[in-house]
């Protein structure tokens, strides 16, 4: 931490400017597409990579998630990282994972992931803030996939007070429309056929959107139907300017969730729709 710290005042110093991506490993296109844009955006690239216990519940599969560091330095080889940041647990919580002071995320925390996963926020927001103090970047760079999350930094930073932008890049998707994760090695055969219904729910509900929030709501879950396989754990429509649930009269643009556990993966979808538009 300390070597890190130094060489960016360093850099920063010399008039650099740094963009940081936070990421827990297991890296595909889609950090690589984070890591691409935050080139674009600084002088100097820190990618830090760190499974944060605080983020995973005692149910939850903290043990299973993959860690893959060695492919991970592999995979940023050649996209002018200049430092990858990989501590482990002992370093970034010194006085122990559960015993220090944490960041709450609020009532909106505690929804949508946030009731399924109860203080996985909270610790979210907790290793960004350690991040951010280490790292000082002036842009973090952030997946819309994860769009809950990214509501959350972006609401932490400006109630803190942070010195930090924050720049969101478009969910990046399989040919067949699957959103990249991390999880998504764990899809095999039917599975992975399977879990094709969060894209295609979505699909469904910007088809029927111009008929309002009802209809887009019914038509995306109905998508869902009976797929072997698949358990819907949410489908809302919500204001991506509260991350409230919108009701029947709401108009404009509003962000649609999805999560659902395909097999023994646990998986999340999102995408922006344009509510009650004419011309259909």
């Amino acid at each position: 931490m300390a070597e890190v710290r130094g060489v960016l005042d360093e850099r920063r110093r010399a008039g650099a400017s740094v963009a940081l991506v936070p990421t827990m490993g297991a890296l595909h296109d889609g950090h690589l597409a984070l890591v691409r844009r935050a080139r674009e955006l600084a002088d100097v690239v820190v990618v830090s990579i760190f499974v944060n216990p605080l983020q995973f519940g005692p149910t939850e599969d903290l043990d299973r998630y993959p860690r893959t560091l060695e492919a991970d330095l592999a995979a940023l080889a050649g996209l002018g990282v200049d430092v990858v940041f990989a501590p482990d647990v002992t370093e970034m919580y010194p006085n122990g994972s559960a015993e220090g002071t944490t960041v709450s995320a609020g009532p909106v925390g505690a929804r949508y992931e946030g009731a399924h996963r109860p203080g996985h926020f909270d610790g979210m927001l907790t290793v960004v803030a350690k991040l951010f103090s280490i790292a000082q970047p002036d842009v973090a760079v952030f997946g819309q996939k994860d769009a809950q999350q990214v509501f959350l930094v972006t609401r932490m930073v400006a109630d803190l007070d942070l010195r930090v932008r924050i720049e969101v890049v478009p969910t990046v998707r399989e040919s067949d429309g699957l959103a990249l994760s991390s999880r998504n090695r764990f899809l095999e055969g039917h599975d992975r056929t399977a879990a094709l219904v969060l894209a295609e729910s979505l699909d469904a509900a910007r088809t029927s959107a111009a008929d309002g929030a009802s209809e887009l709501l019914a038509e995306g879950v109905a998508a869902f139907g009976d797929h072997d396989g698949v358990d819907l754990d949410y489908f809302v429509v919500i204001d991506p300017e509260t991350f409230l649930p919108v009701d029947e009269a709401f108009r404009g643009r509003a962000l649609v969730l999805v999560a659902a556990r395909v097999g023994a993966t646990r998986l999340i979808d999102n995408d922006f729709v344009d509510v009650g538009a004419s011309g259909r």
